[in-house]
């Protein structure tokens, strides 16, 4: 149609019709949903939750907002809803605030019509510049969202600062028949909330100075985190009571989500020097690190865990692995136990410590977390070592502890090639033929599960472990507390 219509006339031959921008998404949300479309691709984990809730938003008509703690891909989801927009509006051609050539809310326009009648130029507006968004900061004005008066526009034109024509529009009129979206919402000072109350509830916008109200056709959505409400300032009540839906995000619950989530989004497929063989048990280590992060007693549970964490987590992860390969000349590898231990940049970052937590240190918590997740990874694989063995079976595990207890340690350098990783763990008795029990069919698994059991050993505290430097070392426990106690002197223990 756009290649064809470019006056009035011809658009009011063509027989379109003006409805406003919620009815719209309405009508492509019902075409999309008739057709079984994914709606929101790539958004996991809310298929039962959240975007149920987006539907019948939208299906209302309603202004709505998304509240939840960060890394809750609030911003990914209102950036999506332009989706449900036709692909191009006709608006007046030279329109600041893409007027409707049927209804123009604009001086400009309405003179414009009035000039040239059904030879008035008109263009089309693609989906993609129907969107506006703003994040809320502190300096954020009224002219800002609304609009103010321009007077150098006054002067270039020769126009009275009581002309309609001397209006600056802000953010919001210029995205008239389109969305706009307000991210962090608490952030905006009360006073700038006010200036919302006239768009939310009578639709229209009013400049300072002029005595003309604007109605404007715009679908508003906000964002919030509940824990600005106390922390940076709030939503205020007037403004709450006009945001038709409230809608709750959340962290994924389940971990085959969030694993889904983070391979997604993660930058894994490199396409480099070194391929990186990624074990699904791995990838659980690394979603239990979430998990067990937002159950810490360590972690500030009101500022949440991001998922982005665990993107970032990942990333280390592999780069620690492409590192290594590097290094020893290797064209693939798998990940290690060490290998896991390098997220800790990425989660010291983004974990908020209460007061006990820094007591203990950013890079101790990291690490605490990050064996609690190895141990449950673990246990939901093989049996549970810090259970008693039953009478008359003996314990898996005990040829492999039989030789630490021989006297034999264990030492793993972090940048030790694949072919001397394998011929360390392969010395250690009983302990291949355990992971091959539990390893599954992929053979590239079969080393890193043995590392992860001689780990969770220690997360038993079955075995001793010491990490100097680049190296981490497993021995007996028992040798190792008494190797602790030989190395004080005699004259230590004096009086």
């Amino acid at each position: 149609m756009s290649n064809k219509i470019s006056t009035l006339g011809e658009l009011k031959k063509s027989g379109w019709k003006s409805i406003s921008v919620k009815e719209e998404m309405r009508k492509n949300l019902i075409e999309k949903m008739k057709r079984k479309e994914v709606l929101f691709p790539g958004i996991l984990g809310y298929e039962k939750t959240v975007i149920p809730q987006l539907q019948n938003a939208i299906l209302s008509r309603h202004d709505l907002i998304l509240l939840g703690l960060r890394g809750q891909a609030k911003t990914r989801i209102l950036r999506m809803l332009v989706q449900f927009l036709d692909e191009e509006v006709p608006v007046v051609e030279g329109s600041e605030v893409n007027d409707d050539p049927f209804n123009p809310i604009s001086k400009f326009a309405r003179n414009l019509i009035a000039e040239k009648g059904d030879d008035t130029p008109i263009g089309w507006l693609p989906r993609e510049e129907r969107y506006g968004e703003k994040l809320a900061t502190p300096d954020t004005t009224v002219a800002d969202l609304i609009g103010d008066i321009d007077p150098i526009k006054a002067a270039s034109k020769r126009l009275s600062l009581a002309d309609e024509e001397v209006i600056n529009y802000g953010l919001i009129p210029r995205t008239n028949r389109g969305i706009f979206v307000i991210n962090e919402l608490p952030d905006l000072q009360p006073r700038i909330q006010v200036s919302l109350l006239n768009i939310m509830q009578e639709r229209d916008i009013q400049i300072r100075g002029f005595n003309i109200r604007i109605p404007l056709d715009v679908s508003m959505a906000f964002s919030a985190n509940p824990e600005d409400y106390t922390n940076r300032g709030n939503i205020i009540t007037p403004l709450k009571d006009r945001i038709d839906s409230q809608i709750i995000t959340h962290y994924p619950r389940e971990l085959s989500i969030a694993r889904e989530i983070t391979k997604q989004e993660a930058w894994s497929n490199r396409n480099g020097e070194v391929q990186v063989h990624i074990p699904e048990n791995y990838r659980a280590v690394l979603e239990n690190v979430a998990f067990e992060a937002r159950n810490s007693e360590y972690i500030d549970q009101k500022s949440g865990v991001s998922t982005r964490m665990t993107i970032t987590a990942m990333e280390h992860v592999i780069s620690a692995a492409e590192r290594r390969a590097l290094h020893n000349g290797e064209k693939e590898t798998s990940l290690r136990i060490t290998d896991l231990y390098h997220m800790v940049p990425a989660l010291t970052g983004k974990l908020e410590l209460v007061y006990e937590g820094e007591q203990e240190g950013a890079v101790s918590v990291a690490k605490h977390i990050i064996g609690k997740a190895i141990n449950n990874t673990f246990k939901s694989l093989f049996p549970d070592p810090s259970k008693r063995v039953v009478e008359e079976k003996e314990s898996e595990y005990k040829k492999i502890l039989d030789w630490f207890a021989n006297g034999n340690s264990l030492e793993i350098p972090d940048m030790e090639s694949d072919k001397a990783y394998m011929k360390k763990l392969d010395s250690v008795d009983g302990l291949k033929k355990m992971a091959q029990n539990y390893s599954g069919k992929e053979k590239k698994d079969l080393y890193p599960h043995m590392d992860l059991i001689i780990e969770a050993l220690h997360q038993n505290s079955k075995l001793g472990k010491d990490d100097i430097d680049d190296v981490r070392s497993y021995s007996d426990m028992l040798g190792s507390m008494l190797g602790g106690i030989d190395d004080f002197d005699d004259e230590d223990f004096e009086l």
